[in-house]
């Protein structure tokens, strides 16, 4: 257990207790009840926002001691922000949240099988490029060499418990991370506009790379030199929402010293957990006098994909892409970061595209980072409500977050549903390449064989369909 240190308030003995003015700005009028999830679930006040709000307030003002009673409320929470959007008196529960996990790890430390899987993955796997990409290379030999059918075939998967049997039948077809096989810095498509820095991620480098290679193409079609720094590292978001504010500082201190050493305008994002984290690195970084004032120079620069190319404007996509499309609201895209309408307007306008709006497209997936690990039970509930909102007629369901294209394709699979799942950026992808193909179509047409070209044509297209599984997740 960690020494107490002087900026106590109440049973919040440690460095970084949730912030009076925050928790004090709840007027508790109940309006935030409606839009959270593990509240519509279980009816409990205590499963609300106020209701951890009034228990986060009743610590700190001594009335309460931090207890398992306070543990379990804290730590079912999504951290989804929902309930931000929803409130009239702009309280930041996730913040609020995110220091009384905090402090409760220092009153309540992990034992067991806990301590050490948060160990060895937050601490020994997570901050390590390298010994991430070993596991992506694990998976990619798990998958490659026959032993998944093997565990399959055999049943050795039923060892495991049913969410995380239900996971690795929805595993992705893992590529090579973006950080390995592309140089530090990737010109632009011609004369260049800018130069811009891509966070690669964990989760999205590891089991989603293509996604990482799509946004680098997208951004140098659209004229931006792309930087990818050797020196960042995971964005610190798992550690914080997990209690472990030391890592995710220690995370954060080298992101804004790789990224401000690489001098890019702006950091690009296509992960919404990720992009929000990088956001509130002012409020993780508040009490260190070093880093705080270089923090908020740094999330002035931190960007989404979706609004980079919007605020900017970028060519317009105009290869068709023939598909029934709806959109998914990432919770730390639309609750965290505000950001709603730029993805929709770069799928819209996309030919071919007919766009079918999900209702409640905004309410949480149970992702939420490791939730779905940690929570499982909770995590598979509001899942199914999730699916019961996704329409039945649409062929592509459209996010911007790694967390949730895993969570939505075991949802997908779990319902019987064939939907593909896919980023936001991936569609804009395909359709500047199939723009593409049919541009060197045309040039072949006037130069040579049309039969020929279009038979290369039609090749070139099913490989590109082709290749969908690795973009993403594969059919379901």
């Amino acid at each position: 257990m960690s020494a107490p240190v002087s900026h106590a308030k109440g049973n919040f003995r440690w460095e970084d207790p949730p912030d009076e003015e925050k928790y004090s700005a709840c007027v508790h009028c109940g309006l935030c009840l409606e839009s959270c999830p593990t509240y519509l679930e279980t009816g409990h006040e205590q499963q609300s926002p106020r209701g951890r709000v009034h228990l986060i307030k009743s610590v700190a003002e001594g009335k309460l001691s931090i207890s398992a009673g306070i543990e379990n409320p804290v730590f079912t929470c999504l951290d989804c922000r929902a309930c931000e959007t929803a409130c009239p008196s702009g309280v930041q529960v996730g913040s609020l949240i995110e220091a009384a996990r905090g402090q409760i790890r220092k009153a309540i430390p992990l034992t067991g099988w806990k301590a050490f899987l948060h160990s060895f993955f937050l601490r020994g796997v997570f901050p390590h490029p390298s010994r991430l990409h070993m596991v992506g290379n694990l998976l990619k030999m798990y998958q490659k060499s026959g032993l998944q059918s093997l565990f399959r075939k055999t049943g050795l998967l039923n060892l495991l418990p049913q969410h995380l049997r239900e996971m690795e039948r929805v595993l992705p077809t893992v590529t090579d991370p973006v950080m390995r096989t592309r140089p530090e810095v990737i010109p632009a498509a011609g004369p260049a506009r800018g130069r811009v820095g891509l966070l690669t991620g964990c989760v999205m480098d590891v089991m989603f790379g293509e996604i990482n290679a799509a946004t680098i193409r997208v951004l140098n079609r659209n004229g931006y030199d792309v930087i990818v720094p050797r020196g960042q590292r995971c964005c610190g978001a798992l550690h914080i929402h997990a209690g472990d504010r030391e890592q995710g500082k220690a995370l954060a201190r080298q992101n804004i010293d790789a990224f401000l050493a690489a001098d890019v305008e702006s950091v690009v994002v296509n992960a919404a957990g990720c992009g929000c984290a990088l956001k509130e690195y002012p409020e993780l970084l508040r009490t260190d006098p070093a880093y705080h004032d270089k923090a908020v120079r740094f999330a002035e620069k931190v960007e989404d994909i979706s609004r980079f190319l919007v605020a900017r404007g970028y060519q317009k996509p105009r290869g068709r892409v023939e598909a029934r499309v709806a959109y998914h609201d990432a919770c730390h895209l639309a609750h965290g970061q505000g950001i709603r309408d730029e993805p929709r307007q770069l799928l819209r306008e996309i030919p071919g595209v007919e766009w079918i709006e999900m209702a409640l497209a905004d309410r949480c997936c149970g992702s939420a980072g490791i939730y779905n690990l940690t929570n499982p039970e909770m995590a598979g509930k509001i899942l199914d409500e999730k699916m019961k909102a996704v329409p039945d007629q649409i062929d592509l369901l459209v996010m911007g977050n790694p967390g949730c294209m895993l969570q939505m394709i075991m949802g997908a699979r779990k319902h019987g549903r064939t939907t593909t799942i896919v980023h936001t950026v991936q569609l804009l992808d395909w359709s500047y390449e199939r723009e593409a193909l049919t541009a060197n179509q045309a040039e072949a047409v006037r130069g040579g064989d049309p039969c020929r070209q279009s038979t290369r044509l039609s090749m070139n297209w099913r490989g590109l369909w082709g290749r969908i599984p690795s973009y993403i997740n594969r059919r379901i």
